[in-house]
């Protein structure tokens, strides 16, 4: 069964920046798209970014964009989630998982996440 192992989530301070990685086991990313989420305490999971392995393609939400770069792996089958000018709002529990295309932000459409990984920024 598919594996979702999300790391790289710290503390961090407005304006700066982190890097996260998903490792996904027991999937080649070869023909998917991988995806990554964010859930803030009493707030529903949104969609962050997505990156395509048929064409590369990314996807970002509007509230990330420009600050965030999604980028993949398909050898170390790991997607990774540069996040730079943090700010307060982003602080949240990161999570990744495949993605459908091209409604990649609706977090109920799937049901398989890693444990995720905490990313809170504070001065």
């Amino acid at each position: 069964q598919v594996q979702f192992v999300e790391s790289g989530g710290d503390l961090a301070q407005p304006g700066g920046s982190l890097r996260l990685s998903c490792a996904v086991l027991g999937f080649g990313l070869d023909h998917s798209a991988v995806g990554w989420f964010r859930q803030a305490p009493g707030k529903e999971r949104e969609g962050v970014s997505a990156i395509s392995f048929f064409d590369g393609a990314t996807y970002y939400a509007d509230s990330v964009k420009g600050r965030f770069t999604i980028s993949g792996d398909s050898a170390k089958n790991t997607v990774y989630l540069q996040m730079n000018s943090l700010k307060a709002e982003d602080t949240a529990i990161y999570y990744c998982t495949t993605v459908e295309l091209p409604q990649w932000n609706i977090a109920g459409l799937y049901d398989i996440w890693g444990q995720g990984t905490q990313v809170t920024v504070s001065s």
